[in-house]
């Protein structure tokens, strides 16, 4: 009953909080009107919400975030020591074919491809069949894309399945 009513307490008091600051008053009137734009928003808004992600194999993820922290690190070293001796990189792009579907699955690869220095997600083909990647030095566009499949886009086609 109580989250029929409130289906977002927390988001509730954000938006009746922020009214007030931005009103910069705590007149009757702005609290009032405050308290009702922070109950009447999120319920209308709730039927929007999308449901959550299904996580099907948790060791994975946690082996997947081990990854991409690596990663991370490694790519962060190479891309500075392109950076430092200051010769050309030799950027490319590269279409990568994705047998992802699931919207947290590709919303999750996308923050992986963003957050993995030297790679940029730059297009997503309307269908979901493919990304278009910008790689800051890739090996070769055969061995980059069996990489990327195997390293990112296998564990999370088993994660969220």
């Amino acid at each position: 009953m109580m989250k029929r009513l409130f289906p977002a307490p927390l988001l509730s008091a954000a938006l009746w909080a922020m009214w007030l600051v931005l009103n910069d008053s705590l007149a009757p009137a702005h609290l009032l009107l405050g308290a009702a734009i922070g109950w009447v928003l999120p319920w209308l808004v709730s039927p929007l919400k999308p449901s959550g992600p299904a996580v099907r194999r948790p060791l994975v993820l946690a082996g997947l975030v081990l990854r991409v922290g690596a990663d991370v690190v490694i790519s962060g070293l190479q891309v500075a020591r392109t950076v430092m001796t200051m010769r050309q990189p030799r950027g490319e792009f590269v279409r990568v074919p994705l047998d992802l579907r699931d919207a947290h699955a590709l919303a999750a690869l996308s923050i992986i491809t963003t957050v993995v220095p030297g790679t940029v997600w730059c297009e997503l083909a309307p269908d979901c069949s493919a990304v278009l990647l910008h790689v800051f030095e890739p090996p070769g566009h055969a061995e980059f894309i069996e990489h990327f499949k195997s390293t990112y886009e296998r564990p999370l086609l088993e994660i969220f399945g």
